[in-house]
């Protein structure tokens, strides 16, 4: 008599493995659990800091005309940080945690200055000299988004960071074509916030502060020796 037991083998689909093994890959993906902080904490200022703030200008500012132009630029930023974040993501684990550590860390630190001193800015203009659909854009841009918590200016901080980290990036660094591109969109981006009157160049300024600072912390150390120093002096302090 067989007594033996037939029982269904519990297979795991090919589908479900390689999802499985893409976590496990790049698992270093957790960082991005930060814009579950980010996002409540910053639509929780926008909603509250209406009026009561300190208007940032300086007298550059009268010197810069609107241009509708720039709203490209201005609005390619948000492709220009997904699509760099995406690339260190899945080709280099070290140089994504740097990344995420300039832009994260000075992203909180933008949010802790926006919540102890709100600032905004009064510069947009009410009446444009030109009709066109890139004002319509602006126009929209305008009325979505609101005058406060610009200083420092998370859109020019940030466009420094990604541009940094394409800069460090290994992958990249014989690559003049994309290191030239982000270069180039690096700068328009930090100028289409004045030309679109969206902040102060005080706000600019204060960001590109902000970044050598940040830029000192991530990039200048070398953690990866550091650590593998600690290291060893730990497993040298266990074999005594």
């Amino acid at each position: 008599m067989n007594t033996s037991k037939h029982n269904k083998p519990n297979h795991v689909s090919p589908k479900g493995n390689s999802i499985i093994n893409f976590f496990k890959k790049y698992k270093h993906a957790w960082t991005l659990v930060y814009l579950f902080v980010y996002f409540p904490w910053f639509f929780y200022l926008e909603k509250t800091i209406t009026t009561n703030y300190t208007s940032i200008h300086i007298r550059l500012d009268d010197l810069i005309p609107f241009n509708e132009l720039f709203i490209i630029p201005y609005y390619l930023w948000f492709m220009y940080v997904a699509v760099v974040i995406a690339f260190l993501l899945f080709t280099s684990k070290e140089e994504y945690y740097r990344c995420c550590a300039f832009l994260f860390i000075g992203m909180t630190i933008c949010l802790t200055i926006y919540t102890i001193w709100p600032n905004g800015q009064d510069l947009r203009p009410t009446t444009f000299a030109r009709d066109n659909f890139l004002v319509d854009i602006a126009k929209k841009l305008y009325a979505s988004d609101t005058s406060t918590n610009v200083c420092p200016s998370i859109h020019v901080f940030n466009s420094i960071g990604i541009h940094i980290a394409v800069m460090h990036s290994s992958r990249l660094k014989n690559n003049h074509l994309v290191r030239r591109t982000s270069c180039v969109l690096c700068i328009l981006i930090c100028l289409s916030t004045v030309f679109l009157k969206q902040h102060s160049a005080f706000d600019g300024i204060a960001a590109m502060i902000l970044s050598v600072f940040m830029y000192l912390l991530v990039y200048v150390p070398n953690y990866t020796k550091l650590f593998n120093k600690k290291q060893s002096l730990c497993e040298t302090h266990n074999e005594v």
